[in-house]
């Protein structure tokens, strides 16, 4: 089903969260124009494995997945002018560039909105358009240890820990491109008038202290490493199997808690709850009854109950997993050549009822589409302007 369907962006993105947000937006129906460069290359294309058919990364190629892709080399005044051309077809803008990038290539806002006065224009940085880190440099780490975030994460003996996922990239950033896209499209509907979207991942992030910093601004203490309940300031942990193995533990509500006891045959902790007395002592009891088990006896013994334990899975097993299957979380695309590759579908379930298609590299077909003749579109290429 395609919710967006008649939505047409031009994503001047790369690395990973303008990317997501745009695949997000892909998945829903919206048509996305991927501009690329000729030259500078994306990381996220160096990845391997690589798709010998696309030419291009795994990685590149979920991102990009029912995108089109044009190539251009925005320094070049005739690439400028093809964005111009484009927007008689596309009023929305998602870049990601740093900071007064697209204003010195004649592609900012004001720009742009002297073209279409109705464009949506949204532009993803990690310290947002003004203000004294405007200018910085910045990946998913800085974010996190300048959001405070990283502070009360990660265990006391050894400081913060890096997740597998990157938290300020695609929660903070790409899903809020999403949401403020859209209001935009909403606010559009209603009013006519375009908007300018000035999203900061590091804004994105501090609004993820939603327990700890709304306390601490109340008066509260501020919130220490393994002190909090959520944190591992409490029984709801992750645990050590016999296997080398864990098993997370999250019975927060009393009477899963009761349930986690009985099961555990540590009925005399039920009254207590994850935090109980001496929790010190009772936290190394439980290291000690966990490890007497492999992961997969614990599920075993945990199966059926309402204690909140569930194994922590490899991706491997993750993605095999019951749950992801009947989920239809696993989707399969079919290349150019016939083989065929699978991918993570979208977490809206309308959106994986669509079928789900590679990128397609279409330079010569768009700049033929806005009216350049054959001659011309050689003599761009040659120029170095498109590729």
């Amino acid at each position: 089903m395609a919710f967006l369907h008649g939505l047409k962006i031009l994503d001047f993105t790369a690395l990973l969260p303008g990317p997501f947000a745009t695949l997000c937006l892909s998945d829903l129906g919206a048509e996305v124009l991927w501009v690329k460069s000729p030259t500078r290359p994306d990381l996220v294309d160096l990845l391997p494995p690589f798709i010998d058919e696309l030419g291009m990364s795994a990685a590149s190629a979920y991102l990009g997945r029912g995108k089109r892709i044009i190539k251009l080399n925005l320094k070049d005044p005739r690439a400028v002018q093809i964005v111009y051309k484009l927007l008689n077809n596309y009023d929305i803008v998602i870049e990601q560039f740093r900071p007064g990038v697209m204003n010195r290539l004649g592609l900012g806002y004001d720009h742009l909105r002297a073209i279409n006065p109705s464009i949506i224009y949204c532009s993803l940085s990690g310290y947002g358009q003004s203000g004294p880190f405007s200018k910085k440099a910045g990946h998913d780490i800085n974010y996190l240890a300048l959001s405070g975030l990283m502070d009360y994460s990660g265990r006391k003996s050894s400081g913060p820990v890096l997740l597998g996922m990157q938290v300020a990239d695609l929660a903070a950033g790409a899903q809020n491109v999403v949401i403020g896209v859209l209001s935009a499209v909403i606010h559009r509907l209603s009013t006519g008038e375009g908007s300018y979207l000035d999203l900061a991942m590091v804004d994105g992030l501090m609004a993820f202290h939603a327990l700890y910093g709304a306390s601490f601004l109340a008066g509260g203490r501020v919130p220490r490493r393994e002190e909090e309940v959520l944190n591992g300031g409490s029984l709801y942990d992750f645990y050590e199997t016999a296997d080398g193995k864990y098993i997370s533990v999250g019975p927060l509500e009393l009477n899963f808690f009761s349930d986690f006891c009985h099961r555990l045959g540590r009925a005399d902790l039920a009254p207590y709850g994850v935090l109980p007395p001496q929790l010190e002592k009772v936290k190394g009891e439980l290291r000690d009854i966990f490890k007497s088990k492999t992961r997969d006896e614990w599920v075993k013994i945990f199966e059926g109950s309402e204690a909140c334990v569930e194994p922590v899975l490899t991706l491997e097993e993750a993605l095999n997993s019951e749950l992801v299957h009947f989920r239809g979380l696993i989707k399969t695309i079919r290349l150019p050549e016939g083989r065929e590759i699978k991918q993570i579908g979208s977490p809206f379930p309308q959106a994986r009822e669509r079928e789900y298609t590679p990128p397609v590299e279409c330079t010569r077909e768009i700049l033929s589409s806005l009216g350049y003749r054959e001659g011309e579109i050689e003599d761009l290429f040659q120029a170095g302007a498109v590729s």
